[in-house]
């Protein structure tokens, strides 16, 4: 019978490790600053999990904005190829979005119980990042701008997003340089304003879809654009569930309908003919 020696450790003494270092882990990610920004307002042992989903989701947000941005000044500039891999990250980031809330769902609702009023009337509904990001894929609504504005940066922020072209209107700003009959209403108007669905904007996406060899890089652009809206609305799906899950169909702390309010934002699209081209090919 062989004798195998189980290792309990592992044996550095020939490897090069640096113990000083002239910048360490922690300093440079700022550790003891993330690490003590979970702040908790009462004894609930459930509210220390609920501050760092919350927390981690915003630094993937922050991601999200950062890929999503550079992606839009690819597309300005007709840079196709870097954009797809920046939304394909942003896709990966959205897993991790959509995780998040599968964690949540282990608090009971006499866990939450035990904390909800230390959230006085903060909620999610008022994260700046979000509404920032939803900006930047084309769900426009001006009134959602108000729940900002007694912080002046936040507010100009979202505000600026809001002003702005959306990806999808960089989009048809793109179709329309290749050479597609994008009609002048949906190449210059009120960013500002919900985008609204053209039949022209429709026949451009059929004509890609339906020649796919021959606009290969838009046709693959197109489904990454799906990809990304049917990745959001899976995180948007799992965010309700989850709610519905510990609160049931309780009003949330930020005043809204709580899950009949998420239901609501199950109806909206980023990409409109992108969808409904699926039904006419």
């Amino acid at each position: 019978m062989t004798d195998h020696t189980i290792e309990t450790s592992v044996d550095v003494s020939e490897e090069k490790i640096h113990w000083k270092q002239d910048i360490s882990y922690g300093d440079y990610l700022d550790l003891n600053q993330i690490l003590s920004a979970q702040n908790l307002r009462s004894d609930s042992h459930d509210e220390m999990m609920f501050i760092i989903i919350h927390q981690a989701s915003e630094l993937w947000m922050k991601l999200c904005i950062h890929e999503l941005g550079e992606a839009m000044n690819k597309v300005k500039n007709d840079e196709i190829g870097p954009a797809m891999k920046m939304i394909a990250r942003i896709a990966r980031i959205q897993e991790q979005l959509t995780q998040s809330w599968n964690i949540l769902s282990t608090m009971t609702p006499k866990d939450y119980i035990g904390f909800r009023d230390s959230l006085g009337q903060s909620s999610g509904f008022q994260s700046y990042q979000y509404r920032i990001m939803e900006f930047a894929l084309g769900n426009k609504n001006a009134a959602m701008i108000k729940a900002h504005k007694e912080h002046p940066e936040r507010y100009q922020a979202v505000k600026g997003a809001l002003n702005a072209p959306s990806l999808y209107d960089l989009t048809l700003q793109l179709l329309a340089r290749r050479g597609f009959s994008i009609p002048k209403s949906h190449l210059s108007r009120d960013w500002s304003e919900p985008y609204q669905a053209n039949d022209d904007v429709e026949k451009a996406w059929k004509e890609i879809y339906t020649n796919g060899d021959t606009h290969w890089e838009l046709y693959e652009w197109a489904e990454k654009l799906v990809d990304l809206e049917h990745r959001f609305q899976t995180w948007r799906f799992s965010h309700m569930k989850t709610v519905e899950r510990i609160i049931g169909y309780r009003r949330g702390t930020g005043g809204t309908a709580g899950v009949h309010y998420l239901m609501k934002a199950l109806d909206l699209r980023f990409f409109p003919e992108l969808w409904n081209v699926r039904t006419v090919l």
